[in-house]
């Protein structure tokens, strides 16, 4: 069996975070290991507070899977600071993981602040030159690479400028503009639009997190980094239209909706 290792925060509430992540790596029959870099007190409607853990035993949680088991992929989500990005920064270095998805998590669902301001060049600086792939929504791309969005050639440009800070590939995704959430892939000379299909729900928390990490397992399942990422753009549209009416807010995606469509057959 293929492993992901996701390096996240905890979401209390279950819908995003390392929850997410350890759903779709069982989803794509990916042996899923978790470091878990900030505890949430979270919900579908609002993120309460934050603890985040330090920097040792996020250390000593990297170690600890890498020293003994093989891993095939990571996924890199909520970080929070800029001395937790560099503590993973480094220990990757160390290890060298074949493929590094980074999904750069800087606003939760509800509107919170999930990295703090100084750790965004820190992330610039330290993780995008390491990542076989970054999975920046609009918000964040436009942070990444300093501009702002507004038409379909603000999307061409923020992902050279994002290219050229040093990741390898950039998935920028649509779900953030008006219209059909189409995605686009560059993998630092050809551009591919990956079109989506726009449904009509509020429960959708969990999104980026899920995304990244089917890819990220898609990635050690052994695809190429194309396959990967369609593969899994229809796997969270398809989890999004099965989504759950689970809380008062932002309800969480279907990370199963494929074992139970065969149950209920």
């Amino acid at each position: 069996m293929k492993t992901a290792l996701t390096i996240a925060g905890s979401d209390s509430g279950g819908g995003a975070g390392i929850q997410a992540d350890l759903k779709t790596f069982s989803a794509h029959h990916v042996f899923g290991m978790s470091v878990i870099t900030a505890v949430t007190a979270q919900n579908t409607v609002e993120v309460r507070s934050i603890q985040t853990m330090s920097q040792e035993i996020i250390r000593d949680q990297i170690s600890a899977v890498f020293d003994d088991i093989e891993v095939h992929a990571v996924k890199i989500g909520m970080l929070g600071s800029a001395e937790t990005i560099e503590t993973v920064a480094e220990m990757l270095d160390t290890y060298k993981p074949q493929y590094i998805v980074l999904d750069p998590v800087m606003i939760a669902k509800s509107g919170d602040q999930l990295l703090e301001e100084d750790a965004v060049e820190a992330l610039k600086k330290r993780l995008l030159p390491m990542a076989t792939l970054v999975t920046p929504n609009i918000p964040e791309a436009e942070m990444l690479a300093g501009i702002t969005i507004q038409s379909k050639q603000d999307l061409y440009e923020a992902c050279q400028i994002i290219e050229q800070l040093g990741a390898k590939a950039i998935l920028l995704k649509g779900g953030h503009s008006a219209g059909d959430p189409n995605d686009l892939f560059y993998d630092g000379t050809n551009y591919s639009w990956l079109n989506g299909e726009r449904i009509h729900t509020k429960n959708t928390h969990g999104t980026g997190c899920t995304l990244s990490s089917a890819i990220a397992a898609n990635l050690a399942n052994g695809l190429e980094i194309e396959d990967a990422i369609r593969q899994s753009k229809e796997y969270i549209t398809q989890a999004i239209r099965d989504s759950f009416a689970i809380g008062n807010g932002h309800g969480p995606v279907n990370h199963f909706y494929q074992f139970q469509k065969v149950h209920q057959s």
